[in-house]
């Protein structure tokens, strides 16, 4: 026994001699990788609201009175007077006729591509120099009462989840309009109407408002169109979105109220006599892009913020302008484009999911000199989309955190799906955007794993692009406050502030 005992001792010294080494020279190699993290979703309640907006008629809901705004300074050093009004889901104000909540995304989702291909065709055309008077009309897709100019494909309306309320004219006439921040030009429908779709309110009529007057061929409002003519003195505009949707009329100033928060004088917009498109129940639409035709650069915003409800609910939050960003915001870069000035687009450096960074090639989300690349936060865009690389490494990373959850085929856009029928709740890993400087945002998990039926079938919200042009959309943004700080070229996001 004493010579097995001591025959063995060498053998133990020299064993733990070797893993105290090993574990000196290689310290992470022996501890184990911390869990992921994750985060709650709540299955039942994300079918029982895609139920809901089925069977939801705003005519038999309390109505949202502008007198129920009230503006709201968050951390605002701006002289400048806050301007807030009420803004609205698309569901919250205008009855779908899908009966089906698939059918309904669907068409969703249809709208959506419909818009991000307008907004890529868009910066494509800068990219490339190409000047608008080299641009023709597509005949077809213009009345012959519409003008002879050139048409350039601009940002489509897409989407058009979420609305606004603001009054035009003296005295002010509420409006129901499309939210965009990805164009610029202001425009509502006027009578007399040559073609007008169906909009909730009734149409603009000019004739009862004292502020409205003609804008001048030669005024520097004028002159700031990508499309214009002149007619008897008078300037007339032009817009075409790139699903075929135009607008046609008149560019005019009006008075343009907020609410009981304000109004402003003089602001320049279109009235359109001849419009056609997925304008369905707005009146017009509010362009809040960085252009100098824009509402934010002609109230001389110092900044902007909103915070979409969720697109499936009844509720409501606000637009609010010179307000300031909230003191807990995840603030990132607001970045220009030389290019493109409408555009906002936002400093991304990466993703984390289940707490984890993900690996993406250097400089995929860089905005270059010549315009192509960056990220753009953007409100009329519905599901956000990443260069094909970067969106690959996202989705890798969360399959491979969900192999307990099961699978279902992809569906439109969509390729990774989950079957949740029979489960009221999920534990998923966390996702979140990465901005540098340590900044991050944890998103919901409802933002990044939604119903795509009603009968329990999820999918990963994010979808995949060729182009250069990377995009935050709406899915993402929802119950987020989003601000632009235009003039300390900041962007910031605050959960929780709708």
């Amino acid at each position: 026994m004493a010579s097995s005992s001591s025959s063995s001792s060498p053998k133990l010294s020299f064993f733990f001699s070797i893993s105290f080494v090993f574990s000196f020279l290689f310290p992470f190699s022996l501890a184990r990788s911390p869990p992921p993290t994750t985060a709650t979703l709540d299955v039942s309640a994300s079918l029982k609201q895609a139920q809901h907006i089925l069977s939801f008629d705003p005519q038999s809901s309390e109505p949202f009175s502008v007198s129920e705004t009230r503006p709201v300074s968050f951390n605002s050093s701006s002289s400048c007077s806050v301007f807030s009004v009420p803004l609205h889901s698309r569901g919250s104000i205008r009855k779908t006729h899908h009966t089906d909540y698939k059918n309904l995304v669907l068409s969703r989702l249809d709208r959506d591509s419909a818009r991000v291909n307008s907004l890529i065709t868009e910066l494509e055309l800068v990219v490339d120099w190409v000047h608008k008077s080299e641009l023709k009309p597509v005949p077809t897709e213009i009345e012959p009462q519409a003008l002879s100019t050139p048409v350039i494909s601009g940002t489509s309306l897409g989407s058009g989840e979420y609305f606004t309320r603001v009054g035009i004219g003296s005295p002010a006439k509420q409006f129901y309009m499309v939210l965009d921040t990805g164009s610029d030009i202001n425009w509502i429908q006027c009578e007399p109407c040559s073609k007008c779709y169906k909009q909730t309110d009734p149409i603009f009529n000019p004739s009862a408002s004292s502020s409205y007057s003609p804008v001048s061929c030669d005024s520097r409002q004028c002159s700031s169109l990508q499309v214009s003519e002149c007619r008897g003195g008078k300037c007339l505009y032009q817009v075409s979105y790139g699903d075929g949707s135009y607008t046609v009329g008149d560019f005019v100033t009006e008075t343009v109220s907020f609410g009981n928060s304000g109004n402003i004088n003089g602001v320049a917009l279109g009235c359109g006599h001849t419009n056609e498109g997925l304008f369905v129940a707005a009146a017009g639409l509010l362009g809040l892009g960085g252009g100098p035709l824009s509402m934010t650069s002609q109230i001389k915003a110092t900044s902007f913020s909103y915070c979409l409800v969720d697109r499936d609910s009844a509720g409501s939050s606000t637009l609010d302008f010179n307000a300031g960003l909230p003191a807990d915001s995840v603030v990132a870069p607001l970045l220009r484009s030389r290019k493109v000035d409408t555009f906002y687009y936002v400093g991304l450096t990466g993703f984390s999911v289940g707490g984890q960074p993900v690996q993406l090639p250097p400089g995929v989300f860089d905005l270059d000199q010549s315009g192509s690349g960056g990220v753009i936060v953007d409100c009329g865009t519905a599901i956000t989309r990443l260069r094909t690389q970067a969106y690959n490494a996202l989705r890798d990373a969360f399959v491979s955190l969900t192999r307990d959850l099961p699978t279902t085929g992809g569906v439109a856009l969509f390729d990774t799906c989950y079957d949740l029928s029979s489960r009221s709740s999920v534990r998923v890993p966390t996702v979140a955007f990465h901005f540098g400087e340590g900044k991050s945002l944890d998103l919901p998990a409802k933002n990044y794993l939604i119903p795509v039926d009603s009968s329990g079938t999820f999918c990963f919200a994010f979808a995949p692009t060729s182009s250069s042009l990377s995009i935050i959309g709406n899915v993402q943004q929802q119950g987020t406050r989003v601000s632009y700080d235009l003039a300390g070229n900041r962007v910031g996001f605050s959960p929780r502030k709708c």
